[in-house]
């Protein structure tokens, strides 16, 4: 999550662009998503430049430049899932004249300080149990959640959380969560920077495991698993 309290929105808008571009990350396992096709991939990299282009020059009509650059703190829990990419946050932010200064906050202070809004730019991350949208969009954007620490709340765009939500044609369910996701990024409600990819190893000698196709966290179950030794 991020406050620019001194930028307009287009400028937080352009200047998180580039660095949603430059990170995008699909999971393989999310059945609302689709990898990006090559030439996907290559426009999105002209976009990056040209969003970068855009947020620089905002920013100068706002008096910043090379001669005269922002100066803002970057806070992150300080442990390494949370606190790398901070760091490559801020080293985009140097390219629209924004300089960062890593402010790394110990997990027993961190929640308390997100909860009070006490940050220029907080870089925090959200994990869901379930790969499925009803578990972000309630949780990170719902009026009165208690995960929703930016205090976002449209109470329009939360009918269609709703409606999408009792959708059981899939493609009618994708085309509303990309048109919800759409207008949240357009609010800038809670700017995504990038987003994880994780896996599940075993040793070969491990029979029975059966993974969860819509969740890394919760597949733990045991009952049929056996070692073959």
């Amino acid at each position: 999550m991020a406050r620019f309290s001194s930028l307009p929105s287009r400028a937080r808008e352009a200047g998180i662009k580039c660095q949603n571009e430059a990170f995008r990350l699909i999971p393989e396992t999310s059945s609302l998503v689709t990898a990006p096709s090559s030439a996907e991939s290559a426009t999105n990299q002209s976009d990056v430049q040209k969003n970068r282009a855009e947020a620089g020059g905002l920013m100068e009509k706002l008096g910043y430049g090379p001669a005269k650059r922002l100066e803002v703190k970057v806070s992150e829990r300080n442990i390494a899932i949370f606190r790398d990419p901070a760091v490559i946050l801020i080293d985009q932010l140097k390219e629209i004249y924004i300089d960062g200064e890593l402010d790394p906050i110990e997990t027993a202070n961190w929640f308390p300080k997100i909860y009070r809004k006490d940050y220029q730019i907080g870089l925090n991350l959200t994990g869901v149990g379930a790969d499925d949208p009803d578990a972000q969009f309630y949780e990170n954007y719902a009026c009165g959640s208690q995960r929703n620490y930016t205090g976002y709340c449209n109470p329009e765009l939360q009918k269609m959380f709703e409606q999408q939500s009792m959708e059981t044609n899939q493609e009618k369910r994708k085309r509303l969560v990309w048109e919800i996701d759409r207008r949240l990024q357009e609010d800038q409600a809670r700017p995504i920077v990038y987003h994880l990819r994780f896996a599940t190893c075993w040793q070969p000698r491990v029979k029975g495991l059966r993974m969860m196709v819509n969740s890394v966290f919760n597949g733990w179950r045991f009952e049929d698993v056996w070692l073959d030794r």
